[in-house]
């Protein structure tokens, strides 16, 4: 499983989970804000909490100063995200979380605007190797122009405007 965290700018990481695990599976990666011992919560909070560690030292790397002038994050309202470990977290670190109206998957930029690519360019491969697959992911993404990321949070903006001007309702395309 691959998550991809991007702005206007492009990637900022690529974290993909070893075969046979998935964002839900129990796994405490690295998280040390995340004791086991002393909170009752599924391994996706683990891995959530784990993930952020490593997009915020990703951050630090590749857009130096975003940290201290503050950051916004868009998720939607799954598990993961929403525990309470993981806006903990978030807490912590000061980073807002842009609200995802329930029902508006046209809200989920990665959904309309990274995967539907993603997944056009990988069809028909087959791969030898997950390490393959893996480098062919970086491969796409570090070849996508800067502009086609600047589109995708820029029609982003415009579908939150649709949102906002229906009242939440859901948006199509």
């Amino acid at each position: 499983m691959a998550t991809v965290f991007w702005d206007a700018k492009g990637v900022i990481l690529l974290d993909i989970l070893p075969q046979g695990q998935c964002i839900n599976g129990y796994s405490v990666l690295g998280c040390e804000r995340c004791d086991p011992l002393r909170h009752f919560a599924t391994g996706s909070v683990y891995q959530c909490c784990s993930t952020l560690d490593r997009l915020k030292e990703a951050i630090r790397r590749k857009r130096p100063g975003l940290l201290r002038r503050g950051l916004v994050l868009q998720h939607d309202n799954a598990t993961p995200h929403s525990a309470n470990l993981t806006q903990q977290w978030l807490q912590r670190y000061g980073w807002e979380i842009l609200p995802h109206p329930a029902h508006s998957p046209d809200l989920a930029h990665s959904d309309f605007h990274l995967f539907g690519p993603l997944k056009r360019h990988l069809g028909g491969m087959a791969f030898e190797t997950e390490d393959d697959l893996i480098s062919e992911l970086r491969n796409w993404f570090d070849n996508l122009d800067v502009d086609f990321f600047r589109v995708g949070i820029n029609s982003l903006l415009s579908r939150w405007q649709k949102c906002f001007d229906l009242h939440g309702d859901y948006v199509e395309k």
